[in-house]
């Protein structure tokens, strides 16, 4: 059966007067199996109208109540985790356990932003001048937006909404519009959890949707994930409207490997990072480096994991890889394999023109391993998003680093060592924003910020913790005396 996704707009569900329905297609079997709506500009005026009537009253209500809905909401997602999964595998195509690992990072990021009474809190001093107090209040912004990807519905709207309700400000959520329907899901809880109408909202739809959340003057903050091109050009229209925007692109993460690292361990965190979720996840590890005498014994190991990585439907008991997103991103991805061999890589394992038996139809792209990719190269340098890892070699540690630093990205680099000598050199010298030692997904806990550098992100602050708080709220310092002489008067 084919659902019918609608906008959640000031309390209720509604087409938005769309006129143009979108199919949502199972990766793995190829069927429909939803139908969204790609909202109007007219219609995100009415929303972004209804988020500014309900910040009237919700920037007044006490923090301590706001987060109130938050504990009730959170209470409702454990309660209905396994059916959420099941939504997410289905729409987006990884496991069931991936699904319910990432919906697990996504509650964390409530428990912290329930914390807000504490983390809004500013600062004060008596006497900066005699006689005179000064004081920094935390204010929220207004109606904020997030436009979020589809390689982990569950878990990256998230990483914003808490933040955004709880230190006072309206929030509209704008989901890819190839997995509607676990945000759906979200908001029916949502509308369950008692937040007042307009303070929460969910609109649907493609480029002309996100293009009227940026021109619009009411909505004041913009959060992104999606890939580099896509962040440029929501972080360049977003702020040349005068919004702020933290905007997450893409990635190429590297891992470097020492001789003295347990190969036994490495192997399977590598082979986790690289070809869990399909490879579609921006900490997914994509190119492998090996050091010295490190090559042989990873290589052949590696080889081994990819190979025996069972690839199936996401529900299916024993799977643990599923499909990429569409055939589109399928068929990218083998044309980029490839065109990494015309450019000189060795293709040790194929994982192209692969099918799963029951599920012909599915976007099916085997664990890949390319040896010997060349430095510059197109597989060493582009964001494949794929299930495709590739190799290569440096004699030393100073080689390894400094072949991570020659790239655009810089969201993740990790190594694999016994050395504590070596792993402070590496996280010292690398240039990337989130690091891991002996770790394959260096996806900082929500009480940490998920760092970015470079070309992985565009604006100042990132989501979580303490930077999601700064974020959503606007410093206001006051200067205050009062004279003795004058309090007599009264």
């Amino acid at each position: 059966m084919v659902q019918r996704i609608l906008d959640y707009v000031n309390g209720t569900w509604t087409d938005a007067g769309a006129s143009n329905f979108l199919n949502v297609w199972n990766p793995a079997s190829g069927a429909a199996i939803g139908s969204v709506a790609m909202t109007p500009r007219e219609a995100v005026a009415k929303a972004v109208e209804a988020g500014q009537e309900a910040f009237k009253d919700w920037r007044r209500t006490p923090v301590g109540t706001r987060i109130q809905p938050l504990f009730k909401l959170k209470v409702l997602l454990e309660a209905h985790m396994d059916e959420l999964a099941a939504i997410i595998t289905n729409e987006c195509g990884k496991t069931f356990k991936e699904s319910v690992a990432e919906l697990q990072r996504g509650l964390e990021n409530i428990e912290v932003a329930s914390g807000m009474p504490a983390l809004i809190q500013g600062y004060n001093n008596e006497d900066i001048a005699r006689g005179i107090d000064e004081h920094m209040f935390r204010q929220p912004l207004g109606v904020v937006t997030a436009i979020t990807p589809f390689n982990f519905p569950g878990m990256i709207p998230l990483w914003f909404l808490p933040y955004a309700v709880a230190t006072g400000n309206c929030f509209i959520l704008k989901p890819s519009e190839r997995v509607p329907m676990t945000s759906a899901r979200l908001f029916e809880l949502i509308d369950q959890a008692g937040f007042p109408k307009g303070v929460i909202q969910l609109i649907n739809g493609g480029k002309e949707t996100v293009d009227a959340l940026l021109d619009h003057p009411g909505i004041k903050a913009v959060s992104f994930v999606g890939s580099t091109p896509v962040a440029k050009y929501i972080y360049s229209r977003a702020t040349a409207n005068g919004k702020r925007a933290q905007c997450q692109g893409g990635a190429k993460n590297p891992v470097v490997i020492l001789p003295d690292a347990d190969m036994d361990m490495t192997t399977k965190i590598v082979a986790d990072s690289a070809f869990g979720c399909a490879g579609q996840r921006c900490l997914a590890a994509s190119v492998a480096i090996t050091v010295g005498d490190a090559r042989n014994v990873f290589t052949e190991q590696i080889a081994d994991a990819a190979s025996s990585r069972v690839v199936g439907y996401g529900l299916d008991d024993g799977t643990e890889m599923g499909p990429v997103i569409t055939k589109d991103s399928k068929n990218r991805i083998e044309s980029i394999i490839g065109l990494a061999q015309q450019e000189g890589a060795h293709v040790l394992v194929d994982g192209r023109q692969k099918t799963v038996s029951g599920y012909e139809d599915g976007n099916w792209v085997f664990p890949t391993i390319l040896q010997d990719v060349p430095q510059g190269s197109t597989a060493a340098t582009t964001e494949i998003f794929g299930p495709v890892l590739s190799m290569m070699h440096a004699t030393t540690i100073e080689e390894a680093i400094a072949l991570v630093n020659d790239r655009a990205y810089g969201n993740m680099a990790c190594i694999f060592t016994n050395s504590g000598s070596a792993a402070r050199q590496f996280r010292y010298e690398v240039s990337a924003g989130n690091v891991g030692v002996n770790i394959g997904v260096a996806a900082p806990m929500a009480y940490f910020p998920f760092s970015g550098w470079n070309e992985s992100f565009f604006g100042d602050l990132h989501a979580q913790s303490h930077h999601g708080v700064e974020f959503y709220t606007q410093t206001k310092v006051v200067v205050e005396r009062w004279p003795q002489e004058w309090s007599r008067m009264f």
